[in-house]
């Protein structure tokens, strides 16, 4: 679809200020992101990414983009392909103001893919996923602006279950008593992650936070790895998190809201797949506890992000967006089957991380 002209002679202003090579040629939009307005930019020279910044979401954008940068320059020195930051006629990194806008230069010759369908293709994530965490070993995660305020403090999370439970405030929770008996009866498992993070045991480290497949650009003629990109959630966290949203994520037989539960299921052997890839990136890197623990970290993304939809479900859906009534319970019992299947499983996936990591 492509841009008014109205709307073409609005973007064009906004792009005209970024250090662009070129007259530009033409916008439109681009991609399949919810949270941005994504643009195409063609000049006469090279293509551009430029987004409208959503900062109801992100109301730290100072403290984003100087996330972004630092990560991005970083890699860069290391010889890493990243996205390249692209700065305004005035040396910022973004145009601030009432709307803000930045522009990153368009790495040509790749795809993304929505969906896992080939577990070869998901290995390679997992090992670009691990890489990524590799390179940004040196960073001082504790210099990363936490842009999203205890985003995987699932202890937190929990309590805020726990109040939209009790105020039940549309009358919504007599129609789930199997999926909130099931988050109670798991209140035990929920801090791990956090509480090794404060003791110590498990390291703070640069963490993607939202590890999907479509957040690598592949190589359209190879499928290996070209870089990650949507970094508007790096942040200090734990290792657990981004191997476990993947596994969340990509290691499903059907979508998050699939309506028929019985397509449902944890698959060991695409887990098995994308650890090969993760794992055998970090295996110099990772430690014992953190071995341990990521088939865990697997579980506590996809019951955390389960316990999440439940808790905007009894609160009125409010903050995930929904199609139809009850798409945020749907979407629920999808993450709360993968989750107990997941906790059946710990022990074979235990052994298929060690051999991973040797």
């Amino acid at each position: 679809m492509e841009c008014t002209k109205d709307c073409m002679k609005e973007y064009k202003s906004v792009a005209e200020l970024f250090s662009l090579e070129g007259e530009v040629t033409d916008i439109r939009p681009y991609g399949e992101g919810h949270i941005n307005l994504t643009l195409l930019v063609t000049t006469d020279k090279k293509r551009y990414i430029m987004q409208k910044m959503n900062t109801k979401v992100f109301p730290d954008s100072d403290g984003l983009m100087r996330n972004i940068c630092g990560v991005t320059e970083h890699l860069r020195a290391r010889g890493i392909e990243t996205l390249e930051v692209i700065p305004t006629k005035d040396g910022k990194s973004y145009i601030k103001g009432e709307e803000c806008y930045r522009v990153y230069a368009f790495i040509e010759n790749t795809v993304t893919y929505q969906k896992v369908t080939d577990a070869k293709v998901f290995e390679n994530s997992g090992r670009a996923f691990g890489e990524f965490q590799n390179y940004l070993a040196q960073f001082d995660a504790s210099k990363l602006t936490e842009v999203i305020a205890r985003f995987h403090d699932t202890p937190k999370r929990f309590a805020d279950f726990k109040a939209a439970l009790e105020a039940d405030a549309f009358g919504r929770a007599k129609e789930c008593e199997a999926e909130i008996s099931f988050i109670l009866s798991h209140a035990d498992t929920y801090g791990k992650a956090v509480e090794g993070l404060k003791n110590g045991t498990l390291p703070l480290r640069v963490t993607h936070n939202d590890t999907k497949l479509n957040n690598i650009l592949m190589d359209a003629e190879t499928d290996q790895a070209r870089a990650v990109i949507d970094l508007d959630t790096i942040m200090p966290g734990s290792m657990l998190y981004d191997f476990g949203d993947s596994i969340r994520f990509g290691a499903s037989t059907a979508a998050e809201d699939e309506q028929d539960l019985s397509k449902v299921h944890f698959d060991i052997s695409l887990f098995a797949a994308y650890a090969k890839g993760y794992c055998g990136a970090v295996k110099d890197s990772i430690t014992e506890t953190e071995k341990e623990l990521l088939p865990y970290g697997a579980y506590l993304m996809t019951i955390e992000c389960g316990m999440r939809f439940l808790t905007d479900y009894l609160s009125g859906d409010t903050y995930f967006a929904t199609k139809y009534a009850g798409h945020n319970l749907v979407r629920c019992r999808t993450q709360l089957r993968l989750a107990s299947e997941m906790e059946a499983a710990f022990e074979e996936m235990k052994k298929i991380v060690f051999e991973a990591c040797k």
